[in-house]
């Protein structure tokens, strides 16, 4: 048995619901059309809710339109999240009662495209009643509008109300297509000096960076193709355009299936490994969980291996 709470005293919730939709928008007229009532029939809801709460005014009228006072600035500050909250909570009650948890996931699209979206059939098969919604995503984890179960960033970092958990470590190491290798060898790597080396223009130094470990510092490439993500130099690495420096957990399955090498797999680079980001009080821990452990459960090392024995003619 339920025991009672101390008696709370809500305002109107059809009025709370205009007021949110008026202040989101800017326009009672749009709130109305966005509600499915007429004008009047908002303006009324807002008017009943001034009253309930008292002056101020949450709203100043001006010929064009209303403009929200800044006191209705801050209650809508206050009442967005809550209703998120309880849009969330049927929501996850509906999906639940049918048997299906939904597990809202934020990732970076980079990983997303590349590792995320091409296994989770196998996700599916293995855990029949999680239902993944995806989005993806660069904000910092404390920047995020919206709620998620699980957030998939770089790490480890710390964000106040949030769990860290690892998931794949990462390194780069250069990779290329078999074809590239077959008309210009990588037998060491000054040979690199006769190809193109692929660039990614958010991080400038990375073939620098690898060069300098690898002894070859003043390396003069034959030329370089600068391309704005990951996942763009990897498809141009497939495609023989050059040699891309790869992160190694984004190209497990190209190595598996034979689409890449890596020619010189003992030369990485370290790098900030995928980490899970989970806020504390998610009522969805444990399928949560679930999913990171699944997660987890794909460390690489057979495509790793598979692409030294190519690479290694």
């Amino acid at each position: 048995m339920i025991a009672p709470s101390k008696h709370r005293p809500l305002p109107p919730l059809n009025a709370v619901r205009a007021f949110e939709a008026a202040a989101r928008r800017s326009s009672f007229k749009d709130a109305a059309a966005e509600l499915g009532v007429t004008h009047g029939a908002v303006s009324r809801q807002i008017r009943l809710l001034e009253e309930w709460l008292g002056p101020p005014a949450l709203f100043r009228r001006l010929s064009h339109g209303v403009v929200l006072t800044a006191e209705g600035r801050a209650l809508l500050a206050d009442i967005q999240p809550a209703l998120e909250r309880i849009a969330g909570a049927a929501a996850r009650h509906g999906r639940e009662a049918s048997g299906t948890v939904v597990v809202r996931v934020n990732a970076l699209a980079t990983f997303s495209l590349r590792w995320l979206v091409p296994k989770l059939g196998r996700l599916r098969e293995t855990h029949p009643d999680i239902t993944i919604e995806l989005t993806t995503g660069s904000e910092p984890v404390d920047g995020l509008a919206g709620d998620y179960d699980l957030i998939i960033r770089g790490g480890p970092d710390a964000f106040h109300g949030f769990e860290a958990r690892l998931l794949l470590p990462e390194r780069r190491l250069p990779a290329c297509s078999p074809a590239l290798l077959q008309r210009q060898p990588l037998d060491e790597v000054g040979d690199l000096a006769r190809h193109t080396l692929l660039q990614v223009a958010s991080m400038p130094r990375l073939w620098r960076d690898w060069l300098a470990k690898a002894g070859h510092g003043s390396l003069e490439p034959a030329a370089t193709l600068m391309l704005d993500h990951f996942y763009l130099s990897i498809q141009a690495a497939m495609d023989g355009l050059g040699v891309a420096m790869a992160p190694s957990t984004l190209i497990e399955d190209d190595l598996r299936a034979g689409r890449l090498v890596t020619p010189f797999p003992h030369i990485w680079l370290p790098s900030r490994s995928y980490f899970a980001y989970t806020p504390r009080d998610s009522p969805l821990r444990a399928a949560r969980d679930r999913v990171c452990a699944w997660i987890e459960g794909f460390d690489g090392t057979s495509a790793s291996h598979n692409g030294r024995i190519s690479a290694e003619r």
